[in-house]
């Protein structure tokens, strides 16, 4: 059955899905609930869908409210009679339904939920309960398939006539930017490996946020294609061109739940591979007490995963799983980790050296997977490209085709943040560094946010310490935001002495 309404311009924002009120009386006796859907149209141009909410006071009987997302974007009046219909299940819902039972779903199924949640079709709770059905059964390898496919289907996919290379860390650990490494150093050798990444979920910066410290990272297709041309490379947000954008609306969600299943995880990663049209694939999967992964047997049962799935979709997939006890790298945040990487391709004095020597290890699997090179020499070729400097000149390219400052120099990040050190309060030898603990303190501090925000590391696991030297320094945008900072590190111990 379809109403009609007279539309009034209510002066809220949701700040999501888009939202309309009735008053309680009137929607119960047409069947609309709370939370419902509804679509509403205007002329054959003007037509949204909508949720739902009950008012006593906002509207009149035979008034729609309208959220100003709504009355802005469509240009409505007040007065302007809107035809108002409630929306059919979707079979998208039945699906969810369907999965948080315990059972396994068709490929169509799979692909109404993708399509639904990329379209807005799907709002904010539907896709919360479908990020929890992941914890309801495992998925089978078929399902995970459905999932990969499904999410890359429903966006713009990027399919090249060259062979591309890829490498992807699963994330979780403090600093290890190793891909901004990686790119230049692959792309130097003449081999394309175009970078859509992810921002932060639940780290104190991710590669897309780290980036645009030195360059924009959101770029339409055409231009990501004319970068890729010219450089070989780019490192730019997928959620920026709509590559799987599924995955981004889930991500979100499960930024709220500081939650992600390990298969949500691999078929986040996966999906973006795919939509980048990507033909080779090295895995980055640390795994440690404090790290995503928490011991070696699951790493290498997600291990078998992304090979698996990746032969489904002829991708050439390598992991290389590695205990992580401490960050990888000095600097952990947006900026500080820009600087690290910077002080690696520019043979800086103070470049953080484990950095180097796993992007270098990881550098050199992926030429050896590319069969680039014989077996055990892609990690000299990979060293000889950073020694000459030919990294950099390419990390420059690319950062100049994506609108940056191709002559940026590494100690002019991160200049004009606050700053506090904390030192330590005894002699010992480190014996414990909790990467949780860093990652709090820097999220507190404002990272991934504030770009400037997060924490420099001055010592290392095993080191022996002396009471009162330099453990780490805190970084800042605002006196605040630094106050917390302070705050948080007094409630966490990063580095344990004994």
């Amino acid at each position: 059955m379809k109403m009609f309404y007279r539309s009034k311009r209510l002066d809220f924002q949701s700040g999501g899905d888009p939202i309309v009120v009735i008053r309680e009386k009137e929607a119960e006796n047409q069947g609309i609930m709370p939370g419902d859907k509804v679509f509403l149209q205007w002329n054959k141009k003007k037509s949204i869908v909508a949720i739902v909410q009950y008012t006593n006071s906002k509207v009149n009987f035979g008034e729609v409210g309208l959220f100003k997302e709504i009355w802005q974007k469509k240009d409505i009046i007040d007065g302007d009679v809107a035809k108002v219909a409630l929306e059919s299940r979707p079979e998208s819902i039945k699906a969810i339904n369907k999965k948080l039972l315990g059972h396994n779903l068709s490929y169509d199924e799979t692909y109404s939920i993708m399509a639904d949640i990329s379209s807005g079709k799907l709002g904010k709770i539907e896709t919360t309960y479908y990020v929890a059905s992941g914890f309801a059964k495992a998925y089978t390898m078929l399902e995970l398939y459905y999932m990969t496919r499904a999410m890359a289907m429903c966006g713009e996919m990027i399919n090249s006539k060259i062979k591309v290379v890829d490498k992807h860390s699963i994330g979780g650990i403090p600093g290890n930017r190793t891909t901004m490494i990686v790119i230049p150093i692959i792309a130097s050798l003449g081999l394309y490996i175009p970078k859509a990444s992810s921002r932060a979920i639940t780290s104190p910066s991710g590669t897309a946020d780290t980036m645009e410290v030195l360059a924009p990272v959101e770029h339409p297709v055409k231009k990501i294609n004319e970068i890729v041309r010219k450089t070989h490379a780019c490192l730019v947000w997928g959620g920026g061109v709509n590559l799987a954008p599924a995955d981004d609306k889930i991500i979100r969600i499960e930024k709220r739940l500081s939650l992600e299943t390990h298969d949500k995880m691999i078929v986040s990663i996966m999906a973006k591979k795919v939509a980048m049209g990507v033909d080779y694939l090295i895995i980055d999967l640390p795994y440690g007490e404090t790290a995503k992964v928490h011991s070696l047997k699951i790493a290498q049962k997600i291990a078998k995963k992304f090979v698996s799935l990746g032969k489904m979709f002829n991708i050439k997939v390598k992991v290389i799983t590695t205990q992580a006890k401490e960050p990888i790298g000095a600097g952990i945040g947006p900026a500080l980790e820009a600087r690290d990487v910077l002080r690696v391709l520019q043979r800086h004095e103070l470049r953080p050296l484990d950095l180097e020597r796993k992007a270098v290890l990881l550098a050199g699997k992926l030429l050896e997977l590319k069969k680039f090179c014989r077996r055990g020499h892609g990690k000299k070729i990979a060293e000889k490209q950073l020694l000459v400097g030919a990294a950099w000149e390419k990390m420059s390219e690319i950062i100049k085709a994506q609108g940056g400052c191709s002559t940026i120099k590494a100690d002019e990040v991160a200049i004009g943040a606050l700053h506090y050190e904390i030192h330590a309060k005894k002699s010992g030898r480190i014996v414990h560094l909790d990467n949780r603990a860093i990652n709090e303190i820097c999220v507190n501090l404002g990272a991934p946010h504030d770009k400037v925000s997060g924490i420099h590391m001055h010592c290392r696991l095993y080191d022996k310490i002396n009471k009162g030297a330099k453990l780490y320094t805190l970084y800042a945008e605002s006196q605040g935001r630094l106050d917390l900072g302070r705050l948080a590190a007094k409630n966490n111990t990063v580095a344990d002495i004994k």
